[in-house]
């Protein structure tokens, strides 16, 4: 293509050179004295300098054991120092950081390890037994497992080896650089859930990097003289890319980190290090104003909370910008594509219940829906606040608009430049959209996805049953709560066994545990089989409110 300039120079600074790590080192020289991680657990911090320091013994550590570009390095940690240096580490001899939902049962862990193939996995101590099973399970064989975040300091598992010992001996200047880095290259793999035991994998790649970390730098915004904390675990998308490691890390400012939430720790945390802003769920949001209520916590220093996983609701809002802070921001996206929605401290609370307009860069757009393909893009519904169609999203900035090693679910997703995200909504003539239901059956529960086949599927594992169909219920804590209504071979099938059962079952993680149970003659099914899910939902209801569901 002939232009009317040379534009050699910049294709080569701008494909080579705009790299999410590039910015990192930016910060590393221009505040290098400034603090980057704060973990108050350990009582520990980390300078850029010193978090520099650790990036590169990690990344020298992984080229010690042949770990090169487009090796995938597993981490399934929580919020703790090593999720940082592994976020950065790799980066640094162009490898893949993987990062893994810690709270995975073995089964589903093996599954994980054998699709991505991950040259090493550093996990917590927290959950090393869980990554022995996995790893006995696995075909797969990672090079080395490194068991990191051992606050209790237990001893590695025979095999593995600690993450103090992995990284002691390593130099600490910046590895010998034997690729050529470009925004096109994979930097970051996430997982989503899917229909099946195993999750979707998702590829980011460093262009995706750079621009989520702008559309966060630039809604909230957010500057170097930021202190963010998110509520929610990092290996989330919402978790590293709003308010965590991606943002905070390219713009300079500091991150608190918060294994686990607890409202009084939290507001603790806000006190005493001036946090200016924080992520979590609405279900968080409602704990820490209770708390808040109860304490009193000195928090002037919030600049705004976001809130993402979940529509506000407007009484809810009312409470929070009133108890927390006025500035009160609703993200609505997917793993797959970041946040595209946005509710900002303008729109509230008037516009709670709906996830707002579209983001600067993005745009998200409610279709038609047909049963047996998708619509055209510009096959779009009334605006008019009634009609129902499904949410799609388009945000080339940040999406790859695939799935790694899933071929068909790339096909049933990505379309023509816009992510089908399979959310019922309607939208009104100011295009911001209010999310009314799913195409599909899948439940969010505690911030994660859960789709119904994959819980059946262990269910039907079990030898007294005959069949078992899932759904869910409303849960003020959790969002939704899984419920299994089960078909027995026989009538010796006890909810108690069930229960047993489904707590021993290597392929399903604690979230995916049913909360409720009923024993059944028999299921809502379609006259060619298919199982109804929809009629089941409003069977849960009503048999929650009759007193006929069993609790585990």
């Amino acid at each position: 293509m002939t232009r009317t300039y040379d534009d050699r120079m910049f294709i080569e600074t701008f494909e080579h050179e705009y790299t999410w790590l590039n910015g990192f080192m930016r910060n590393v020289r221009r505040f290098g004295s400034k603090l980057a991680i704060i973990d108050p657990q350990m009582n520990k911090q980390w300078t850029y300098r010193q978090f520099n320091v650790e990036a590169n013994k990690l990344a020298n550590a992984l080229k010690a054991d042949g770990v090169g570009k487009n090796d995938v390095v597993m981490e399934i940690l929580p919020n703790c120092p090593e999720f940082c240096f592994s976020y950065v580490g790799p980066r640094k001899i162009g490898a893949i950081t993987l990062l893994a939902n810690y709270k995975l049962n073995f089964g589903e862990m093996a599954l994980l390890i054998e699709h991505n193939e991950p040259k090493v996995i550093i996990y917590s101590a927290d959950i090393a037994d869980a990554v022995v099973e996995a790893l006995k399970m696995s075909k797969h064989k990672p090079v080395r497992a490194i068991m990191a975040d051992n606050l209790e300091e237990i001893e590695a598992p025979e095999g593995h080896i600690s993450y103090s010992d992995y990284v002691g001996s390593q130099p600490v200047n910046d590895p010998d650089r034997d690729f050529e880095s470009h925004i096109y290259d994979e930097v970051i793999r996430m997982c989503t859930s899917g229909t099946s035991a195993l999750p979707k994998s998702v590829p980011i790649n460093d262009i995706n990097e750079v621009l989520s970390a702008h559309d966060a730098i630039m809604h909230y915004p957010l500057n170097c003289k930021d202190i963010c904390m998110n509520m929610t675990p990092l290996f989330h998308r919402g978790g590293s890319h709003s308010g965590g490691t991606c943002p905070t890390f390219y713009v300079g400012g500091t991150l608190v980190l918060l294994r686990s939430f607890s409202p009084t720790h939290t507001l603790d945390y806000v006190e005493k290090y001036h946090i200016t802003f924080l992520t979590g769920s609405p279900a968080a949001l409602e704990m820490l104003a209770r708390a808040q209520e109860r304490g009193n916590y000195d928090i002037s220093s919030i600049h705004g909370i976001v809130t993402m996983g979940a529509p506000l609701e407007k009484a809810a809002c009312e409470r929070f910008m009133n108890v927390l802070t006025p500035n009160i921001f609703n993200g609505y996206g997917t793993t797959e594509t970041f946040w595209n929605s946005f509710l900002r401290p303008y729109d509230l609370p008037e516009s709670a219940g709906g996830v707002g307009g579209s983001c600067t860069d993005d745009e998200v757009r409610v279709v038609k829906v047909y049963e047996d393909k998708k619509a055209e893009p510009d096959e779009v519904i009334p605006q008019d606040g009634e009609t129902v169609g499904e949410v799609i999203i388009s945000a080339p900035g940040k999406t790859t608009y695939t799935y790694y090693g899933n071929e068909e679910e790339s096909q049933k997703k990505f379309y023509k430049g816009w992510m089908y995200t399979s959310d019922l909504g309607t939208w009104d003539e100011k295009t911001y959209v209010t999310i009314t239901g799913r195409k599909d059956d899948m439940i969010v529960c505690s911030g994660e996805n859960i789709y119904p086949a994959q819980i059946e599927e262990a269910i039907n594992g079990f030898d007294k049953v005959s069949d078992s169909m899932v759904t869910s219920v409303p849960d003020k804590i959790r969002g939704q709560a899984v419920v299994a209504y089960v078909v027995p071979m026989d009538d010796s099938l006890t909810i108690p066994e069930l229960i047993d059962y489904c707590n021993e079952c290597p392929m399903l993680s604690t979230y995916k545990r049913p909360r409720w149970y009923k024993i059944v003659k028999e299921l809502p099914h379609t006259a060619t089989g298919k199982k109804m899910h929809y009629v089941l939902k409003q069977q849960a209801l009503e048999d929650l409110e009759k007193g006929e569901l069993k609790r585990r």
